[in-house]
């Protein structure tokens, strides 16, 4: 007993630690950790009960429990019985009905009727032990037997000697039992002549003298016997005259259970006297003692009953007339019977555990499991595995009790029941812990969260308390008290996955550690929602195929059980076995009958869902083979043969396959001798493709046919053929005579011999032996049939001698032989004439799926007429290099439609024709691309996002659509606030090409808007898509402006960015150009101002400075026009007379004149915008990729060049305001680009921004201003004629001219890449106009409010800032390499494109001396006649301004 206690007590604790978490243990210890097992069994259950009205019945039962022997005083069992599935209320004064002590129900007396039937139902006793729990029986049947009735009674007969009769007895089938029969009132002994039918009836056969007389049936029940009518049976003599074969009684399909007996009823009448026999199959049946027995003349009895002895039984009963058979189908049916039963199960809360249940019978049992007396419905927890088996999810205690198996089918049912423990948590089968227990897990964190599953990590406890841990993960879904758990596979691991989880459902995780002294503390909940499935349907469960008909099978099938919105159709995809080509079909509902199928022809079937995201998870495959039928066609190649002058020899062969209809179970030879009707039948097995008929008579003239049988029945006979026995047999006393002659025709690899037979024709030849080999003829030996007279020794050596001998023989021996050599021909390489291939080959399309493939044949007439059995053979595939798959098609035309094809797909074709053997190469391919249709599905992936710092501003971007049949010309994105709007009241934009992303401009804020896309090709518009929401930022950040102003100034890695001069137009809110139009008087105020100022100054400058020489003056001015005309001119063959400038007051435009004051007036293109309005800010989105754009264009062009495109397009250059003013240095300008899509462009030397819609940002790359200005109005407003020559696309809002921004030259550092940096413009970008403020490196755009009329004074020294001797104040033109940088400039316009500008090349510059001659006059004072000159033209541009102002 210490021995056993030892050992479960070791079970419990690999229960604990080692088993994970859907597995238990079987054993526990039963110590004091957990109470044992306690047996609980029915002794006795109830049965199957025929009872008889007014008649007791008893149903037992008897349950026990506990074991007799350790526990005497066991508790007993309360039993209550149910009656048909209901608990019956046994009231105490019910005296009809009780519980007897054992448990048994005992009706006294059944009470039935044809409208109160109380007794007769499904009965099942139900035993409880209140400690214990419950367990219910098997079902029993109570039957109760109704009132005799006769649906049939015997009449009266008559029956000739040695034949036989029935004389009719049906009553109802459950009182056949109690039917007998008497014979003059005296009860009749039965025996094998005299048989008792399974309906009632009696046989009589081999009828006697001794039989006649006057019968009746009885039906004893409760109460006096009911006998039908009495019936006189009369004998008659037999006369000798022929009667047909006639079935008196035929076997019917029936079922029964294994074990039992069974009567096949086969009675059979006619003369000459019938020979009854019986066939299971092909298989004739013998009669064996205990088992097979032919009784009353032809009916077959067998005893107990088992699966084997089913099948498709015949009975043929035969006569020399004729032959008839009967078929019927035998079911055995087999109780269920239990492979293995559920087991006792220990298990702790929150386990997973699984009773195991396998049964077998036939048919197939359903199982049922019922806990403690109720039926088990299967739920989230509570699962059927395998259709058998029990699993139960997350334990808790009101789980504890007895379960039950209960497994039933049409033949019985048996039930099987085990005990579940559910342990405490306590008894572990540590008895006395010594040490502490583990602190909880840290960190629960879901490192994984899909659909159906979520993987769990952790930390260990900061208090481990011992090594090799191990940790238990505890769950349950929201909502539900049943926690699940779940252990980890090995000992430290901290990583656990939960399967099997729902979709879109809340979970509760908690994590407890172990280590040898138990269960640890738990961690806190953590709670994760598994994520929303959104996929295509799962599989279809349940997939059955009935074939209802030889043609037809029916489908069934559930809904699947995943799947996101409904299901919109199903497709069966079936195949034929043995084919390749699988078949489709649409079917709406759960079931679908396939039609015009095969007979006897297995298929493979299966079913897709589709919802609306597309097809689902297929099924798996299953197969269904149609029902068989009878033969379509007859046998084949039916020959007779005269065997001798009694017997003839019939040979044929089975129906061709496809005619077959089911398996060949045997063939029927009909016969007749000369024109007689009456038919004699012989019936082979299904293998056997020959009969000997014999028993024939001499010399007489027989004729035959043959039909193929399939349990069916019988197919089609093939005609009648004609044999005539011999008058007399041959001799065969002895060996047949030499052969009259052998001829012999070598081949390469064979010989083909022929011979005549002997020329006494009256010995028997049963056939011929060949012999032959190299040398000798008895190397090898065949015998061939007695008709042949030719044959074909085929695998031999070329070039090779070979002898040959022919023998005839028959049953004596064989006879002499005859010789005969021949010598194979040598061997030879055949050079075959193929097949010349189709030419001509065209592809002619018909429409967006189908193209007509039409050829010629060269190898036909002229007029192309097919007469032989030649056909051609298609071949097309795409050009799509992931489908490469070949497709072909037959056809005996010189034309074949090809159907099924993709729109807008390139195909190609090629066609082979085919002689016999002779097959032709592949022609030339021909090519056809499939006519375009509308796109078939919608865009996909459509997304919405805000446009950064532009709440008002969203993108939207899509992927095209996957069926998009033909090139996709454009989308229209349809937008609206309400989703159920009509079609025609969305927004519509229209987006033209292939784009794939748009934007969207001033929406409204804090609004959802619902945005729906459609593709339209050539043919016309495709389907929408789903509507995608998004909802607009509700405020707009306040400084947005400053913002975007910011954002399009990029600095350059590395840089130290000085503090910069927030001035007039400065980006970073000082009042100016960027403020409101409130600033408008301020500004005039402050340039009329400044103006003044600075007249003050000249005029005081020019006063200190006419102490200048006058020779100095014009060693200046000579430098001057030196350098201008050095660069201007350069290349030039004639100057150019400097232009003078007259106000256009209706554009406020300087324009060129023909006298000029003065040769060097300093002016700078500076257009001046009116208000902050006329700016508009711009995006800084395009900023990174215009910056990697501006390295990319590189290039120079002639000045001349541009000069001279500017007077072909005479274009008027913008007024150019001086604000800056440098010694006389060459600087080129340029017209801004009137941008429709560019943001930023980047120019290098001689190139400014828009005025219309963009202004000049400060560059952040640079950090030490220098101011610079034009040297000549030549350099400068030149440039402007010839930038000016791009064409100019306007803006789609421009602005008025006056709102144009200024240009300020500021100081910059060189680039220390030392790019030069280029400017390209395309054919659809407008032209740059504009001109750089600096001579030395190009300027940023950065406007001052201050001394606006600044280039209008004395011009100033260099800044003392710029720091650098290797870069001097020299022109532009001088800058190579490393000295040059670009000018960023931004413009407003269409988002979303981005061009290049054009290129604006420079002349070369002057040679060094001349600049550094001109170094030192800028750095030298200026004559005053100098001064008096500049001063005049001064005040000239100043009367200019003043009448600007006035206007």
């Amino acid at each position: 007993m210490a021995e056993r206690g030892a050992r479960l007590l070791l079970s419990l604790l690999c229960l604990t630690f080692l088993y994970p978490a859907t597995t238990v243990s079987r054993h526990a210890d039963k110590g004091t950790a957990a109470r044992p097992f306690s047996p609980f069994w029915f002794s006795v259950e109830p049965w199957d009960t025929l009872a008889v009205r007014g008649a007791p019945a008893l149903l037992n039962c008897s349950a026990h429990s506990g074991d007799p022997a350790s526990e005497p005083t066991a508790p007993q069992a309360r039993v209550e019985w149910k009656k048909d599935g209901t608990f019956l209320s046994l009231a105490p004064d019910d005296g009809r009905r009780r519980v007897l002590p054992d448990g048994s129900l005992l009706i006294s007396s059944v009470v039935h009727s044809k409208h109160n039937k109380p007794d007769e139902g499904t009965y099942q006793c139900v035993a409880t032990i209140d400690s214990l729990g419950t367990i219910a029986s098997r079902t029993a049947r109570l039957t109760v037997a109704g009132m005799p009735r006769f649906s049939s009674q015997p009449t009266a007969a008559s029956i000739r000697l040695g034949d036989s009769q029935v004389l009719a007895c049906d009553v109802n089938p459950d009182l056949v039992p109690l039917a007998r029969w008497e014979r003059e009132r005296e009860p009749l002994e039965l025996s094998s002549r005299l048989v008792q039918l399974p309906n009632g009836a009696l046989v009589v056969s081999n009828a006697s003298e001794a039989d006649a007389g006057l019968y009746r049936c009885m039906v004893e029940n409760a109460g006096p016997a009911k006998t039908s009518e009495e019936a006189q049976l009369t004998i008659l003599p037999e006369t000798g005259e022929e009667r047909e074969l006639e079935f008196l009684v035929e076997p019917l399909p029936v079922t029964k259970v294994v074990g039992a007996s069974l009567l096949l009823p086969c009675v059979v009448t006619g003369y000459p006297a019938p020979y009854v026999r019986w066939m299971v199959g092909d298989k004739l049946v013998e009669e064996s003692e205990g088992k097979l027995e032919l009784v009353g003349g032809g009916s077959l009895l067998i005893y107990n009953l088992t699966e084997e002895d089913a099948g498709v039984y015949s009975c043929m009963a035969d006569n020399t007339n004729n032959t008839i058979e009967a078929k019927a189908e035998l079911t055995v049916q087999v109780p269920p019977e239990f492979l293995k039963r559920p087991a006792n199960i220990y298990a702790h809360e929150s386990m997973d555990i699984m009773f195991q249940c396998e049964v077998t019978g036939s048919p197939a049992p359903t199982v049922k499991w019922v806990k403690n007396g109720d039926a088990v419905i299967p739920s989230d927890y509570f699962k059927i595995i395998n259709e058998h088996n029990l699993q139960v999810l997350g334990l808790v205690k009101s789980d504890e009790g007895f379960y039950q198996c209960l497994a039933e089918n049409d033949a019985g049912n048996v039930q099987s029941s085990a005990q579940l423990i559910i342990l405490e948590h306590g008894s572990r089968g540590v008895a006395n812990p010594t040490g502490p227990t583990p602190s909880a897990p840290r960190d629960v964190v879901a490192s994984l969260v899909s659909t159906r599953f979520i993987k769990l990590t952790w930390r260990p406890p900061a208090e481990p308390n011992g090594e090799d841990l191990t940790y238990s993960v505890y769950f349950n879904q929201e909502g539900t008290n049943r926690e699940r758990i779940l252990n980890t596979s090995r000992p430290g691991e901290m990583q656990v996955t939960i399967q099997n989880l729902m979709p879109d459902s809340k979970y509760k995780f908690r994590v407890v550690a172990h280590n040898k002294n138990g269960l640890g503390e738990s961690s806190a909940v953590l709670k994760v929602a598994t994520q929303g499935e959104v996929q295509v349907p799962g599989p279809a469960p349940n997939l059955q195929a009935v074939s209802t008909t030889p043609t037809s099978v029916t489908l069934s099938w559930d809904t699947p059980l995943t799947g996101n919105g409904d299901v919109l159709t199903y497709k069966v995809y079936y195949m034929e076995k043995g084919l390749d080509l699988e078949q489709d079909i649409d079917a709406g509902a759960l079931s679908y009958t396939l039609m015009g199928l095969k007979k006897f022809t297995e298929y493979s079937i299966r079913v897709v869902a589709f919802n609306k995201h597309g097809p689902g998870v297929s099924t798996a495959d299953i197969t269904v083979t149609t029902l068989s039928d009878v033969p379509s066609a007859p046998p084949q190649n039916l020959t007779v043969e005269v065997h001798n002058s009694k017997s003839i020899m019939v040979r044929w062969q089975p129906p061709p396959p496809g005619a077959q209809n089911g398996e060949i179970t045997g063939y029927k030879i009909r016969y007749r001798k000369g024109t007689r009707k009456s038919e004699a039948a012989e019936t082979t097995g299904g293998t056997q493709l020959f009969q000997l008929i014999d028993g024939l008579e001499r010399g007489t003239e027989y004729t035959f046919r043959v039909s193929a049988i399939t349990v069916n029945g019988s197919g089609p006979a093939t005609e009648w053929s004609t044999a005539e026995t011999f008058e007399s047999d041959l001799d065969e006393s002895r060996v047949p005579d030499i052969p009259s002659s052998l001829h012999v025709r070598p081949l390469v690899n064979s010989i083909v011999v022929s011979w005549t037979p002997p020329e006494n024709q009256d010995m028997v030849v049963r056939g011929y032996t060949i012999g032959y080999g190299i040398g000798s003829p008895h190397a090898q030996t065949i015998k061939v049939d007695y008709k042949q007279r030719y044959y074909s020794i085929e695998n031999l050596d070329p070039s090779s001698h070979y002898v040959i001998t022919l023998k005839a023989f028959n049953n004596m021996g064989e006879g002499i032989p005859v010789y005969e050599s021949a010598i194979t021909r040598p061997q030879s390489v055949p050079d075959p004439t193929p097949m010349l291939p189709p030419v001509g080959v065209q592809a002619s399309v018909l429409s967006h799926d189908t193209i007509k493939v039409t050829w010629a044949d060269n190898s036909l007439p002229k007029n192309q007429k097919i007469t032989d059995a030649r056909y051609y053979t298609v071949r097309w595939k795409t050009n799509i290099p992931a489908n490469t798959k070949l497709k072909t098609a037959n056809t005996t035309n010189l034309s074949h439609m090809v159907t099924g094809l993709k729109p807008n797909t390139l195909y190609e074709f090629s066609v082979m024709v085919t002689k016999g053997r002779r097959t032709s190469t592949w022609s030339m391919t021909a090519q056809g691309t499939t006519f375009e249709t509308i796109p078939s599905s919608s865009p996909k992936d459509v997304t919405v996002v805000s446009k950064e710092l532009k709440p008002r501003t969203i993108i939207v971007n899509w992927q095209p659509p996957s069926e998009a049949n033909g090139k996709i010309t454009g989308y229209i994105i349809y937008y609206s606030t309400d989703v159920n709007a009509e079609v025609h009241d969305w927004v519509i934009e229209p987006v033209v090409g292939n784009r794939l992303t748009h934007q969207i401009q001033e929406l409204t804020l804090d609004t959802t808007y619902y945005f729906k896309i459609q593709a339209r090709n050539s043919k016309g518009m495709g389907p929408m898509s789903e509507a995608v929401h998004f909802r607009t930022p509700k405020t707009e950040s306040s400084d947005k402006m400053a913002n975007d102003q910011a954002s399009n100034l990029p600095v350059k890695p590395g840089s130290n960015q000085p503090p910069l001069d927030h001035g007039f137009g400065s980006p970073h809110g000082k009042p100016g150009i960027t403020g409101s139009g409130d600033n408008h008087i301020l500004v005039i105020v402050v340039i009329i101002s400044v103006g003044a100022f600075t007249i003050i100054v000249v005029v005081v400058g020019a006063f200190l400075c006419t102490r200048r020489t006058t020779s100095h003056q014009k060693k200046k001015r000579a430098a001057s026009k030196s350098s201008n005309s050095s660069h201007k001119y350069k290349g030039n063959s004639k100057d150019l007379k400097p232009p003078d400038l007259w106000i256009h007051h209706e554009r406020l435009e300087l324009k060129p004149i023909d006298k000029s004051p003065e040769p060097n007036p300093v002016m700078t293109d500076t257009p001046i915008p009116r208000t902050s309005q006329d700016i508009n800010p711009v995006d800084p989105s395009l900023d990174n990729s215009l910056l990697q754009r501006r390295n990319s264009y590189r290039g120079h062009e002639s000045e001349d060049s541009i000069s001279a495109l500017a007077g072909r397009r005479g274009m008027r250059p913008k007024m150019m305001m001086p604000f800056d003013t440098q010694p006389p240095q060459p600087v080129i300008s340029a017209h801004p680009i009137h941008s429709l899509d560019n943001h930023h462009h980047h120019y290098h030397t001689g190139s400014l921004a828009s005025p219309t819609r963009s202004y000049l940002h400060h560059h952040q790359g640079s950090a030490h201003l220098r101011p610079h200005a034009c040297a000549t109005p030549i350099s400068c407003l030149d440039m402007v004629g010839s930038t000016e020559s791009v064409r100019n696309t306007p803006s789609t809002e421009p602005l008025p001219p006056q709102a144009q921004p200024p240009c300020q030259a500021e100081h910059q550092h060189p680039d220390p890449e030392g790019s030069y940096q280029g400017s390209t413009a395309t054919d659809d970008e407008p032209s740059a106009s504009g001109s750089y403020c600096s001579a030395g490196q190009p300027p940023t755009a950065h406007v001052r409010p201050t001394h606006p009329l600044k280039s209008f004074a004395v011009p100033a020294n260099p800044a003392a800032n710029f720091e650098s001797p290797a870069l001097p104040s020299t022109p532009l033109l001088t800058q190579t390499g490393p000295q040059l940088h670009s000018v960023k400039t931004a413009s407003i316009g269409t988002l979303g494109r981005v061009r290049p500008p054009m290129p604006v090349t420079v002349p070369s510059a002057p040679d060094v001396p001349e600049t550094s001659k001109m170094l030192e006059d800028v750095d030298s004072s200026y004559e005053p006649d100098e001064l008096t000159e500049e001063m005049a033209h001064l005040e000239d541009l100043m009367k200019d301004l003043n009448a600007i102002t006035t206007a």
